[in-house]
């Protein structure tokens, strides 16, 4: 009978009636398993990668050319570049390095010494400074000069899209590097730091003219002191492509590029490829729109509002505002134009290259691994492990690997005999800068920064009024009095 009662029974049925026997913890215990894998994939952690390797990390893979100087004279006395990087344990996902950057860095705290820059167009620049004496306690050498060691290195640090100097790795990088001895100068890009946009015109991923002036600037004031150049994310684009574009007329003595997106193209695609990297999309368009946000009237006169106010992507952001501003057909057209990929080739000073395969926002497709075996001049660092500009390590997450890294390498590089900027300065750079018409100098001042925000309504009238920066081309003197008058009428 009961062999009968089976044998009639539904096999769904039976197995109905045997999953009914299984305790409802198991399955409890099953779905969070289930569930731990999905999300150990989707944000792609590493722990059990860290603990099979006994939580050593990976080696750092170094892609340079085998005849390269700079790697032979610098690279190869670097001892980060030759070990490994190991992640913070509990931050083993790329998504935790990034986010935990932006909202958990504990950046140090201090406070720059702001110089306030024209960039020849109307348009001007916060220059955010910090020396060995603004960080060490007990070591007060003045208030009111930058470069008080006339041999003391100076780096300038470009800092990311909608980045400035108060952002958290900024100010790890400038910290630590000023701690170490350095003169260390932050160039916030246009209309970041508190200052106005004063200038039809704002930045963008390829627009280097405002780095070329700072660096001129810089060189003009220090002509015979190692000068280095350090870019983070986008403005690591904007720092090779300047690189590029000055081949050997360059005036620093080398570089370094962290977690540079290299093909904005490439980037762009990536970017919306599944939800994990939309939602950086959306974070870094709510960016951008916070930025056109603060300077309104800019935007309304000359882009399309509207399409910014509707933007969620980057994409639709550089449609509405970029191109509009910065005159491209399109989109594809200015990512095309401003990537610096195209510019790697026609770097002419040692450069060092950090990036990290897991990288969330610049894809590792864009990594320049064949154009560094070509250029002596480049080497590419990149671990397996790292996020985006995150890159924590200890078990306190207080420390960040690449600031190291850049560290190590231009202390080695400023000691190095490729250093050879100091007998190649033009002659025009070792005169003391021409003073403006105004006898004052009204666009360069220094101002005690504590909170990045800066009241041109607090200077004299003529500091309102902007002329061409130091070291650009010699106007005629009606020529400059006719500019002068016209900037001034402005003011009403």
């Amino acid at each position: 009978m009961i062999i009968s009662s089976c044998s009639d029974s539904s096999p769904y049925e039976l197995m109905l009636t045997a999953l009914s026997l299984i305790p409802i913890t198991h399955y409890v215990i099953g779905v969070l398993l289930v569930s731990l894998v999905i999300i150990y994939n989707f944000l792609e952690f590493h722990i059990v990668e860290d603990l099979l390797s006994g939580f050593r990390g990976q080696r750092v893979d170094l892609t340079f050319n085998s005849c390269s100087q700079l790697y032979h004279q610098v690279a190869s006395k670097c001892t980060l570049l030759h070990g490994r990087y190991m992640s913070t344990p509990w931050l083993s996902s790329p998504h935790l390095q990034t986010t935990f950057l932006r909202f958990f860095g504990r950046p140090p705290v201090f406070n720059y010494r702001r110089e306030i820059l024209s960039t020849g167009d109307g348009g001007i620049v916060a220059l955010d400074w910090l020396a060995r004496h603004d960080v060490v306690e007990n070591e007060d050498m003045g208030n009111d000069e930058v470069h008080q060691d006339a041999n003391t290195p100076v780096v300038i640090v470009i800092p990311g899209l909608t980045s400035d100097s108060d952002s958290v790795y900024i100010k790890h990088l400038t910290f630590y590097m000023a701690k170490r001895g350095w003169n260390v100068v932050v160039s916030n890009h246009r209309g970041l730091g508190g200052v106005p946009l004063t200038s039809d015109f704002f930045y963008n991923g390829g627009w280097t003219e405002d780095l070329r002036k700072v660096v001129l600037h810089i060189r003009s004031q220090s002509p015979d002191v190692p000068l280095f150049v350090v870019g983070t994310s986008l403005g690591a684009n904007m720092m090779v492509k300047y690189l590029g574009e000055d081949g050997e007329d360059i005036l620093i003595d080398g570089a370094a590029a962290v977690c540079c997106p290299w093909d904005l193209l490439l980037c762009d695609r990536f970017i919306g490829r599944n939800a994990v990297q939309r939602f950086y999309d959306k974070a870094l368009g709510a960016g951008l729109k916070r930025y056109a946000k603060k300077h309104q009237d800019f935007f309304t006169r000359l882009s399309d509002w509207d399409g910014i106010e509707k933007a969620r992507r980057v994409r639709e952001f550089d449609t509405s505002g970029t191109c509009r501003v910065g005159k491209f057909d399109t989109a594809d057209i200015y990512y095309r134009e401003s990537s610096c990929v195209g510019y790697v080739g026609r770097v002419k000073v040692p450069l060092l290259c950090v990036s990290a395969l897991d990288d969330p926002v610049c894809t590792k497709e864009a990594l320049i691994w064949d154009e560094c075996r070509v250029n002596e001049n480049i080497i590419l660092a990149t671990t397996q492990h790292g996020g985006h500009l995150g890159y924590f390590d200890g078990m306190d997450a207080k420390g960040v690997w690449w600031v190291r890294v850049v560290d190590e390498f231009l202390t080695v590089l400023g000691s190095s005999k490729l250093i050879k900027r100091q007998n190649m300065m033009p002659n025009s750079l070792l005169f003391e800068p021409k003073k403006s018409i105004t006898e004052k100098d009204p666009y360069l001042g220094f101002v005690k920064k504590t909170d990045n925000l800066i009241d041109l309504s607090s200077l004299p009238k003529t500091a309102k009024i902007f002329v061409e920066a130091q070291g650009s081309e010699t106007h005629s003197r009606m020529e400059s009095i006719i500019f002068f008058l016209k900037r001034f009428m402005d003011q009403f």
